[in-house]
């Protein structure tokens, strides 16, 4: 992709509502693509997400946003040491790097990652058996669709996206198919990845959502 894709992808982007900060304040070079050394330069305090050489500032998340991620990292740790999984669970912030990719580092809201041969201490090289992601004002579009395509293209083998404003929970079995099943939060709902023995109980989620009264 030459620069002036990117001119282009960043226009649509800004129609799109992404909120993005200028280079200058993150001490990078005027123009783009930017990669993961232009990244790892930027200072660690400011969180921002890099997706085909385009840098992504990414607001702080709300608290039904934290909620479900919580209730959703409760729940798979609880399902994975019951069965005593190799695998394990991980909350945003944590880095990406899919495989090949020198221009991408994105950063999930939870993961799961079963083959600890690709992780550092700062970053996992490769793809998550396992991405969920939340959907807010911001990062809808980027999620349902830029992000969805990265996920599977980089191998992710199951992506959840979850809409707390329609209350449903969109499932992609990339192993199958690129159409997602669509669940309600009164769900019972499985991680297709663990063959069914774990499973996400979204009536109980939907309750402590309700319970916060925002």
């Amino acid at each position: 992709m030459d620069w002036k894709d990117h001119e282009q992808l960043e226009k649509l982007y800004r129609e799109a509502g992404i909120v993005r900060d200028p280079a200058e304040a993150y001490n990078l070079p005027e123009k783009g693509p930017y990669t993961i050394k232009d990244y790892y330069a930027i200072p660690e305090e400011r969180r921002v997400e890099l997706i085909d050489g385009v840098i992504y500032d990414m607001a702080a998340p709300d608290y039904i946003h934290q909620l479900i991620i919580g209730e959703m990292f409760e729940q798979i740790k609880s399902c994975i040491r019951s069965h005593k999984s190799l695998c394990r669970v991980f909350v945003s912030p944590c880095d990406v790097q899919p495989a090949g990719e020198d221009d991408t580092v994105v950063q999930p809201d939870l993961m799961v990652i079963c083959s600890r041969e690709n992780l550092t201490r700062r970053l996992y090289r490769g793809a998550p058996a396992f991405v969920m992601e939340v959907l807010s004002s911001t990062t809808r579009r980027r999620d349902l669709g830029l992000k969805r395509q990265k996920y599977m293209t980089s191998g992710v083998r199951e992506y959840w996206i979850v809409d707390p404003d329609s209350r449903q929970v969109l499932v992609y079995d990339f192993d199958h198919s690129d159409v997602p099943a669509i669940y309600p939060f009164s769900a019972q709902i499985p991680i297709l990845i663990s063959d069914g023995k774990c499973q996400i109980d979204f009536a109980e989620i939907s309750e402590a959502i309700d319970e916060l009264n925002l």
